[in-house]
This record gives C-alpha cells, sequence and structure tokens, in this order.
C-alpha cells in the first residue's frame, strides 16, 4: 500500500467513525435504546414482534380475562406458581424492587404479571393471597392447563407439567420474563437472573416507544 493510499483509507476511517458517533448521537437524542446496553441488561428484542393466540384466563378476583387485554400498558409475563421454594419468590420481590426504582412515568406504562404454571393448586384466591405479599398491582392469571400451555408455547417460556399426585411436588419453568408491548404483541424477553441496577437504566428508554 503507497504512503497515498494509506492516508485514503485512513481519511475514510475517521470519515466512519465521525458518522457513527453523529449517527449514534441523534439515535440517543430521539430516545432511541442502545441495543448492546439493552442486551447488557438481559434484555433480548426479537427482530419482528409476535402476536399472542387469542385464549381466555381466569384473573386473581376469579374474573375472566383475555389475552387480548394485555395491551394499552407493556407488561412483563413471568410464568411461575405460589408454591414455588425458590425462583418465583425471589423473581416477584425482585420485580416489586425495581418498579420502586423506577420514575413514575415508566412505572405507570408498566404491569408485572405472574402467569401459573400449577393451575392444580393456583386459585384465584391462592394467587390474590400470594401477590398481596409482593404488590397489590401485580395481576395473578391462572386457567385450564391445555390454555396455559398454549399461551407458554407461544411465548417460547415452555415448562414442564408437574405428576400432581405426588405430594409437594415442584414444576420446572423458566426464570424468564416476556415482554409485552401496549399493541399486544411479545417484544422479547428478560433473561434470569435479573439485574435491577442495569434494568432500571434501560426499561425508561424501551418503555418510552411504542
Amino acid at each position: 500500500m503507497t504512503r497515498t493510499q494509506k492516508t485514503v483509507f485512513i481519511l475514510v476511517a475517521l470519515v466512519a467513525l465521525v458518522l457513527g458517533l453523529t449517527v449514534n448521537k441523534v439515535l440517543t437524542s430521539k430516545g432511541q435504546a442502545d441495543p448492546t446496553a439493552l442486551l447488557d441488561a438481559g434484555i433480548v428484542l426479537l427482530p419482528q414482534s409476535r402476536t399472542l393466540p387469542e385464549l381466555s384466563l381466569i384473573d386473581q378476583n376469579g374474573q375472566s380475562f383475555a389475552v387480548s387485554q394485555l395491551k394499552e400498558q407493556w407488561s412483563l409475563l413471568f410464568f411461575g406458581y405460589t408454591f414455588c421454594p425458590d425462583i418465583c419468590p425471589a423473581t416477584l420481590a425482585q420485580l416489586r424492587q425495581l418498579q420502586g426504582q423506577l420514575p413514575e412515568e415508566t412505572r405507570a406504562k408498566l404491569r408485572v404479571v405472574l402467569v401459573s404454571v400449577d393451575p392444580n393448586r393456583d386459585t384465584p384466591a391462592q394467587l390474590n393471597k400470594y401477590l398481596a405479599y409482593f404488590d397489590a398491582g401485580f395481576i395473578g392469571l391462572t386457567g385450564e392447563e391445555a390454555t396455559l400451555q398454549k399461551l407458554a408455547n407461544a411465548v417460547s417460556i415452555p415448562y414442564i407439567p408437574a405428576d400432581t399426585s405426588k405430594e409437594n411436588y415442584t414444576v420446572d419453568h423458566s426464570g424468564n420474563l416476556v415482554i409485552i408491548g401496549p399493541d399486544g404483541t411479545q417484544r422479547g424477553f428478560i433473561r434470569a437472573p435479573l439485574n435491577n441496577q442495569k434494568l432500571k437504566a434501560q426499561l425508561p428508554g424501551l418503555l418510552g416507544g411504542s
């Protein structure tokens, strides 16, 4: 490579760097989330939003709850159960703490939903009592095993139904959260374990979108 070619190469590289920094600054100024920072916080966005199936569940108040009602707000779905010995209470406690760390504007856009993977024991009354320990605003959903399985599979959070004939059985399930946008479609996941320090920095920008 001649000296002239080297000079041209260096100039091109500098121009590309300046343009890259400018574009990044413009995106940041417009409130666009930084994909690298999102991934570092455990937030994985889908390349294309995913439509949820039309299903009917039962909420913690014994009322019918259609999946299509997961609109107007952002939702974090956690598939767990009230008799879970470890990951479920820890995750719900973290989500309660996270909400307290978010700005009021962001908190108003976000709801937490526990979808039961143990409909045999998680009656509406049980869900209501359990969620009250964490946050009265949390929503609990249960229903027929087949319906819950269909929803879990649709959002790529499958679980293994337990052998309910065994005493004090446990249910194998994922600790990941499902991100549902205000249009009612799945936008992505938040990987477990949760990092509240990083999430509280990234969620306001993410939820600021539509």
